[in-house]
């Protein structure tokens, strides 16, 4: 650890003891042909990733005692495409559903969409509008399962249906887990989920609403995807959709929950930005 002044976000010793076996692992996969071992340690370039996720700072912005914005956009773009941040957000995934008495992979997970405002730079060709919500940008969805634990993220433009996000959703889930059997859904999904879901050996069933229930009744089991979209507010790089590319949007997701499960497992807190 530098000898800086820690920022809320900063990973603490116990919670970069879970995530560095992966990054020792990925420095060991690439060598440098000189045997230059770097010039800025890979601790703080995951703390300005963290950093900047919870902040919602552009690059340029990010602080000057943190490694320059040039080496921290290299590695996350890097890590993005190598699928490094995947495979630290399911290393920690499996880690807390085991200390929660569970199986590492799960059997029944929960979809949802949310539709977030796409920033001005982001390009057209990659946003759409929600008529139904009548939010123009991207559309979050996800698969979480009991704990709220992400098993699979796909972002897609906002004009894009239900049935386009839960098939892509199923087809995701289960390429990750082959354990899952089952999937709850709200009524926006339609048959051709369902239909879908028996192809890849994924029972889904449609969770309908009560009629006589008036304004926001949680769902049983349903309710916990709607606490993980809640949580992944508090990251301000994720409120609003700022990404050029869709992968990146889903890698603040994987960095998000990443940062999220290090401290579940470790027993930490960060103040909300909502406190004074």
């Amino acid at each position: 650890m530098s000898m800086r002044k820690p920022y809320p976000s900063d990973l603490t010793d116990e919670q970069w003891e879970l995530v560095e076996p992966v990054i020792t692992a990925w420095k060991a996969r690439h060598p440098s042909v000189s045997g230059h071992q770097g010039k800025y340690a890979m601790r703080e370039i995951v703390n300005a990733i963290l950093y900047q996720n919870r902040t919602g700072c552009q690059w340029e912005f990010l602080p000057h005692d943190m490694p320059p914005p040039g080496a921290v956009k290299y590695y996350f773009y890097l890590w993005r495409d190598e699928g490094t941040d995947q495979d630290i957000h399911d290393l920690l995934r499996w880690q807390l559903r085991e200390k929660r008495k569970r199986l590492a992979d799960p059997s029944l997970v929960v979809l949802d969409t949310q539709s977030i405002h796409a920033s001005v730079g982001v390009p057209a060709t990659t946003t759409g509008r929600d008529a139904a919500k009548r939010v123009p940008g991207r559309k979050r969805c996800l698969a979480v399962d009991v704990l709220g634990l992400v098993i699979d993220c796909v972002v897609l433009p906002a004009s894009a249906h239900e049935n386009t996000a839960g098939i892509a959703l199923l087809d995701g889930v289960a390429e990750q887990c082959d354990t899952v059997t089952k999937a709850l859904v709200d009524q926006g999904f339609k048959k051709k989920v369902v239909e879908h879901g028996k192809n890849v050996g994924i029972e889904v069933e449609i969770v309908e609403r009560n009629p006589d229930d008036k304004g926001f009744v949680p769902q049983a089991k349903r309710w916990i995807v709607e606490q993980t979209n809640g949580i992944l507010m508090f990251y301000r790089r994720l409120v609003r959709d700022y990404e050029h590319r869709p992968a990146s949007s889903r890698s603040r997701v994987l960095w998000a929950m990443t940062s999220v499960m290090s401290r579940r497992l470790t027993g930490a807190t960060i103040a909300s930005w909502r406190t004074a």
